[in-house]
């Protein structure tokens, strides 16, 4: 990573003409203490806002999508390097919003590198998809040796407060955990606006918002774990502890008792995952 390659522009790819297309690449280090960012390039409109170091030396970043939400041939790619050691919480402004497409897909491709010792939260606000949006989600994370992750996400069908339900469009998403070699966690879906899965009580049963928190790190001790199922929560959860893997998904018609809820998670987790009380970025108080 080299320090002085910092807001550099990426030069638009051959042949990508259609749509608005973005693209930040993002690189983190440790020195003398403390996490700073050391690689920073951007192509289009997606940028981080000046950057904040707390107390503990992790470095908080808010990455920014100037336009504020997604039409059809839109595609956001997202390129993110820890370096050994390193400590980063990444999240957004406000809410992502995907606009009905008219048949176009637009799409989002996340890649994250991060080495040994490392530690990334990523934690973006809510995800919404608008009635018509054909949307395209790929999330990559590589953890090498011990790195460890914390990542969030709050999906919001549609738009029901308006009356604008998501029945109609297309929500794919694949995302992947690696551990150096081994693929620890695996998970796609393919959900038509018109997909049975939506109303049926073995998919979302009628319930707009659908939230997960996936920690990859050490087990986490049982107390942890029953502390966040007796979590209050206005919805359904569940939280289980697979080899590599405790996941958190919440199930319900609001995206603010989603993050609510997932935050009470992270608040019991921090303490383990980060050997002291959790904090909140700024931003979310907004």
């Amino acid at each position: 990573m080299n320090p002085n390659a910092l807001s550099m522009a990426i030069p638009l790819p051959a042949g990508l003409q259609a749509g608005w297309h973005a693209a930040l690449e993002l690189g983190y280090a440790v020195v003398q203490g403390r996490t700073v960012p050391v690689h920073r390039r951007h192509q289009g409109p997606l940028r981080v806002q000046k950057h904040f170091i707390d107390a503990h030396g992790q470095c908080q970043h808010i990455v920014v999508h100037p336009p504020g939400g997604m039409a059809g041939g839109d595609t956001l790619t997202l390129d993110i390097d820890l370096a050994a050691g390193s400590q980063v919480l990444l999240t957004s402004p406000g809410a992502a919003k995907w606009y009905d497409s008219f048949g176009r897909q637009a799409g989002q491709q996340l890649q994250v590198r991060q080495l040994p010792g490392s530690l990334l939260e990523w934690l973006p606000q809510e995800t919404i998809l608008f009635a018509g949006s054909s949307v395209r989600l790929d999330n990559v994370f590589r953890l090498h040796g011990d790195a460890r992750l914390l990542a969030g996400e709050v999906m919001c069908l549609g738009r029901p407060a308006s009356g604008a339900a998501f029945n109609r469009g297309l929500w794919q998403q694949a995302s992947e955990v690696w551990r150096d070699d081994t693929l620890l966690w695996c998970e796609h879906n393919h959900v038509p606006g018109d997909s049975p899965l939506l109303a049926s009580p073995v998919g979302m049963g009628g319930h707009t918002v659908l939230a997960t928190l996936l920690w990859a790190g050490p087990a986490l001790p049982p107390d942890i774990h029953q502390a966040c199922l007796e979590l209050p929560c206005a919805g359904r959860a569940a939280v289980s502890q697979l080899p590599g893997i405790w996941l958190a998904r919440f199930i319900g018609d609001s995206a603010e008792a989603a993050h609510h809820w997932l935050r009470g998670c992270r608040n019991l987790i921090y303490p383990f995952s980060h050997g002291r009380a959790a904090s909140q970025p700024r931003i979310w108080a907004s």
